[in-house]
């Protein structure tokens, strides 16, 4: 049985001291590890960059058991448990990347209980040699931390059916335990709108949980939207742009794999020093971009959404939209990479003029993505007919290669029910509306042609409406104008 360890204010200070050198916390880590230490559910919002990874951190390592840290990224794993390496703290990781004498001294060093940190995606923690350890009766288990929390409530290409079967890890879990465990659940992200927050909470079965919120405004982070009337004037304004913020250190966005490949070797027989990164490159490729990036070798990355949580470069001065995210919290996540340090940081965005007469290309994506919706959902109904009404995950998923990604939608239409992470049984017809942000693309769009503050924008968009009453940012292109 594990029970909440009570530390004193002193003791928690010290510990932040000793291990990352910080007289204090900012508002409100020290009320966050003050939830988590004492055994609390909590719901965490706080911007890229708010000091979100010690609030877990430091209750976790001050506690006696171990705590999961379910993440998305191999990047964002390797980044969050070198530091702590660096700072000889018991944290380990794994991941399908690692080689197997790493993957079996991990392993081994859970089973005796050596870790007080154990980051791991949510495919790896339902994996068999790894679920099999952590049901273990003698393992001790204080709590399941959820990083960046909003990709559970993302639909569309990047959705990871794994996340929908998370809120059934605690309860099965507690079944292989002594009686009166207690394992606590918290979710972190920088950005959720109402929407999100409930699809979280409910998903997770987070039980009365503390909640957290800061909005996501950041003073020194400028927003600007400008116009590309055509393929080749959007060219010119990226090339003016980089021009202009010569040898500081940014980020250029795009769509596709295809994107970031074309537009990196564009701008390299151009004489530019930059590199492609996306998901389909090698684990080896991605960490050699990264390393570059980090330490300065070249200035800028042309990249997908693969690159940005977790990778923390302090300097980072701006951000590029060459193409526009499908979703604003796509958009908040990625411009929340520059200015770190507090210093001033722009973050550019290209959008083809709303008729698309011009230049389609974004209304292309756009209805593109739109049409990708549609067919998920059309692909889980018809797959709901054909699949047993009770079940196990993988066997559906050997019979049918789109089986989890259609038991993930039934789910959030509240047609299914996970009796444990690897067992469903599906209910009658529930009547919702699967959540297939649709709408939460529109609200993209209204964004990029907004003549408000667009910081005003972003703050109602995220349920900030109160603090956004009557309030401009005085920086913003609309502000400016």
């Amino acid at each position: 049985m594990n029970s909440p360890i009570t530390n004193s204010l002193t003791q928690i200070r010290t510990a932040l001291k000793e291990i990352w050198g910080y007289d204090n916390f900012r508002s409100p880590q020290g009320e966050i590890v003050n939830s988590l230490l004492s055994g609390k559910d909590a719901l965490i919002i706080m911007p890229t960059g708010g000091g979100k990874s010690i609030c877990f951190q430091l209750p976790a390592l001050l506690n006696t058991g171990l705590t999961l840290v379910v993440s998305p990224l191999v990047a964002l794993m390797e980044n969050q448990v070198e530091e702590l390496k660096q700072r000889n703290q018991k944290a380990a990781l794994l991941h399908n990347e690692l080689s197997s004498s790493q993957r079996r001294a991990t392993l081994q060093a859970l089973e005796k209980q050596q870790l007080r940190l154990l980051y791991l995606s949510p495919e790896t923690l339902l994996s068999p040699p790894v679920w099999e350890r952590l049901c273990q009766p003698e393992l001790q288990i204080n709590g399941l931390i959820l990083d960046e929390a909003h990709c559970l409530a993302q639909w569309g290409d990047t959705f990871r059916p794994a996340y929908r079967r998370l809120g059934a890890v605690r309860p099965a879990l507690l079944k292989t335990k002594p009686v009166g465990t207690k394992i606590s659940i918290a979710a972190f992200t920088a950005t959720a709108d109402p929407s999100a927050q409930k699809i979280i909470t409910d998903v997770l079965q987070l039980q009365k949980p503390d909640i957290y919120k800061l909005n996501p405004y950041r003073d020194n982070l400028h927003l600007n939207v400008r116009i590309a009337w055509t393929p080749k004037g959007r060219k010119q304004q990226l090339l003016k742009f980089i021009q202009k913020h010569h040898n500081q250190a940014g980020l250029i966005y795009v769509r596709t794999r295809k994107d970031s490949e074309e537009l990196a070797a564009w701008l390299t027989e151009l004489g530019y020093n930059t590199a492609s990164y996306h998901a389909g490159l090698g684990a080896t490729e991605r960490r050699a971009v990264e390393a570059s990036w980090l330490t300065g070798k070249i200035p800028f990355v042309v990249c997908t959404c693969a690159f940005g949580m977790g990778i923390n470069k302090n300097n980072c001065r701006w951000i590029i939209h060459f193409h526009v995210p499908h979703l604003l919290s796509e958009y908040v996540q990625e411009i929340g990479r520059a200015g770190r340090d507090g210093k001033p940081a722009e973050a550019l965005t290209l959008v083809s003029e709303p008729t698309g007469f011009l230049d389609s290309e974004d209304k292309q994506r756009r209805q593109f993505f739109e049409a990708q919706m549609f067919k998920q959902q059309e692909r889980a109904k018809q797959l709901a007919k054909k699949i047993p009404k009770q079940g196990e995950i993988t066997a559906i998923t050997r019979q049918f290669s789109d089986g989890a990604m259609a038991l993930s939608l039934l789910h959030s239409n509240g047609e299914l029910k996970w009796l444990d992470p690897f067992h469903y049984v599906i209910n009658s017809q529930s009547g919702h509306q699967a959540p297939t942000q649709l709408q939460a693309a529109k609200e993209m769009t209204r964004y990029l042609y907004t003549k408000q503050c667009r910081w005003n924008f972003l703050l109602k968009a995220f349920g900030f409406g109160a603090e956004a009453e009557n309030w401009r940012c005085g920086h913003c292109d609309n502000c400016r104008k």
